[in-house]
């Protein structure tokens, strides 16, 4: 059995840093806070011809997702509905959040925003970011 020392004030402080870090803006893309009612968790992975987006949207019909690419910025809003039938139920608890999601994401200049797909499956929501293909170096000639 291990012994483990007991700092009571270890959570306050851990919560005073993220606070800080939220108000400083560290916590990555923070408008989806104030604009979302849940934001889903996402992967991002880069591979030597393409970006992967993997986010998180159970429960999410692929219709009521909405992916824009404007700028060099790609925008994911949805919702998530909640069903007539639980209401009229009467629960305890309820944990999962229903309302609008909304995460933002800067891409970068190698992306071909012409040719992004996205795809749903059990939940997951799989966005596929083409790189742009390498331009070959010519070689030019001087004319006299």
């Amino acid at each position: 059995m291990n012994i483990r020392r007991y700092e009571p004030w270890s959570l306050l402080n851990q919560l005073s840093n993220e606070m800080n870090a939220l108000v400083e803006g560290r916590l990555g893309d923070t408008s989806a806070l104030s604009t979302s009612d849940w934001v889903p968790a996402v992967d991002i992975r880069e591979e030597p011809d393409r970006y992967l987006i993997h986010a998180d949207v159970p429960g999410v019909a692929p219709e009521d997702i909405e992916i824009n690419m404007e700028n060099g910025v790609l925008t994911l809003k949805g919702e998530r509905k909640r069903e007539d039938s639980e209401e009229r139920e009467g629960y305890r608890r309820v944990e999962r959040i229903y309302g609008s999601f909304y995460r933002r994401f800067t891409l970068p200049d190698t992306a071909d925003a012409e040719r992004i797909t996205a795809s749903s499956r059990n939940g997951v929501l799989e966005i596929v970011i083409p790189k742009q293909e390498k331009v070959q170096p010519r070689r030019i000639t001087v004319e006299s």
